[in-house]
């Protein structure tokens, strides 16, 4: 077989070499060639010839991230890096041990991780991803010249994976700016820098190969496709184009899909981290609906050629109160269109709460301008364990619970079903010890069935002193099981 092996690629380089010479023949045009000649030598000389400029003026800025984290059990360090488009679990064997081992008593840990991030300005500011620094204990940051120094966590927003953390150096830092990637092209050429499997400072070539991807990792998808080799490591760092700007938070890849990764877009990047850094937090506009993008079917029943269609309307949120109701069809938002959910979400998002947005919308044959009062999201801070949605409930067992909504339940891919969600179990709670994570499903306890919070206060709060608690839930990329907590 190997003899075979190298047989074939024997014959594989003189036919590559043919193969690149015919095509140099044909693109260089001799005196006098013709014009489509001269066109195709021009954009062949559009190939940087080097990018070692580049990577020397850029790499200073760029560190290394190392964090320690306690874990109660089995986790993964690159989670971001195992998942396909849409949030598909690719790691089939990695469900297996969980499922296998879901029962088995389990203790806790130091697990230990790398990634990487960029020095945004001189007070020491550096941009990485949310999934780099979640849950840790201690964070790190290594420079280009080997100094070391620990990190302060200034601020984490878990829905566009972005967190802003801070050192203290004794020298002045190197710094890379934020670009406008609105201005990104598809076909150009950018530059990746991070530490790709703990290999610091590792510098990669590619293109923009697309822009707008939706992969289904969360409300506010709009990332930048790039061809430049991302690894797990690579988390956090910049993309840079060949300005030497940051046009891109590299953040995730396609597991077994070699040459396609993907970055967070600067542009949308910049207000999250003006944020974190003035406040720790991310403020979003919020109008309380539940919306669906319009197929060619849906748009020919409405009469409509663009808009989002309100599938739901929530009680006593600013779209009611605005007097939006289901089946509306949203066209625009303070006059800026909007044709499809991600575009509404974003465009929402970006509003200041207590601001007056006017929406306009088509209602069976009319067109109406409703005004609403933008009210703060909350649903963002249940994946952070932060502060309580409406519908929200709490127990003695240290669990969170709330009310499932069509849009968590599109986020966490459990459409069609009923229950209420895991919004946060509190560390070293019994609930935590048993297993119950947070974003799983309820459906049962004890074979009684738990639609509402209201359901779920009822059955805890009527169970006996000693009694077992049996937890039926659907956890997302898991399946069914149940959770015992004594």
């Amino acid at each position: 077989m190997r003899e075979h092996l190298k047989r074939k690629r024997f014959f594989l380089y003189p036919i590559a070499t043919a193969v690149v010479l015919l095509l140099a023949f044909i693109l260089i045009p001799g005196p006098g060639g013709s014009p489509d000649a001269r066109s195709a030598s021009s954009a062949v000389a559009m190939v940087p010839q080097s990018f070692s400029q580049l990577a020397k003026s850029a790499s200073p800025a760029v560190v290394n991230i190392s964090t320690v984290k306690t874990v109660n059990g089995g986790g993964r360090v690159y989670e971001h890096f195992f998942r396909g488009p849409q949030g598909r679990q690719q790691d089939q064997f990695q469900n297996f041990f969980d499922q296998f081992f879901n029962n088995a008593p389990q203790r806790e840990f130091k697990q230990k991780s790398l990634g990487s991030g960029f020095i945004l300005d001189k007070q020491g500011h550096i941009v990485t991803n949310h999934h780099v620094i979640k849950d840790a204990d201690e964070v790190q940051v290594k420079l280009k010249d080997g100094k070391e120094y620990d990190a302060e966590i200034i601020g984490m927003d878990p829905s566009t994976d972005l967190a802003l953390i801070r050192i203290k150096a004794d020298h002045d830092l190197p710094v890379l700016e934020l670009g406008n990637s609105d201005q990104l092209e598809i076909g150009q050429w950018v530059v990746a820098i991070g530490s790709p499997f703990g290999l610091e400072h590792t510098v990669t070539a590619g293109i923009v190969s697309a822009k707008g991807r939706v992969i289904g990792a969360g409300p506010y998808d709009d990332f930048i496709q790039t061809d430049a080799s991302i690894n797990p490591g690579n988390s956090g760092g910049p993309l840079i184009d060949m300005k030497g700007a940051v046009v891109g938070i590299n953040t995730a890849i396609v597991a077994g899909g070699a040459g396609i990764g993907f970055a967070i877009p600067a542009t949308m990047a910049a207000n999250v981290i003006e944020q974190l850094k003035e406040k720790g937090e991310v403020t979003r506009g919020w109008l309380g609906v539940g919306i669906q993008n319009l197929d060619t079917e849906l748009k020919k029943y409405y009469g409509v050629d663009k808009g989002v269609l309100v599938a739901e309307v929530f009680p006593g949120e600013p779209a009611e109160k605005a007097g939006i109701k289901a089946n509306d069809i949203i066209l625009s938002i303070n006059g800026t269109p909007v044709d499809s959910s991600r575009e509404l979400s974003q465009t929402v998002s970006e509003l200041d709460v207590g601001q007056t947005a006017k929406i306009k919308v088509k209602r069976g044959g009319d067109t109406k301008t409703f005004k609403a009062t933008v009210g703060e999201r909350d649903i963002e801070n249940l994946a952070a364990g932060g502060r309580k949605a409406p519908g929200q409930a709490e127990d003695n067992l240290g669990v969170q619970v709330t009310e499932i909504t069509p849009e968590i339940a599109r986020r966490l891919g459990i459409e069609g079903t009923q229950g209420v969600i895991v919004a946060n179990v509190q560390p070293k709670s019994t609930a935590f010890k048993a297993g119950l994570q947070r974003g799983d499903l309820i459906m049962e306890i004890n074979h009684k069935a738990v639609k509402t919070t209201a359901d779920y206060q009822r059955v805890i709060k009527g169970m006996k002193k000693d009694e077992t608690i049996r937890m039926y839930i659907r956890r997302p990329r898991s399946g069914f099981m149940v959770i015992t907590i004594k």
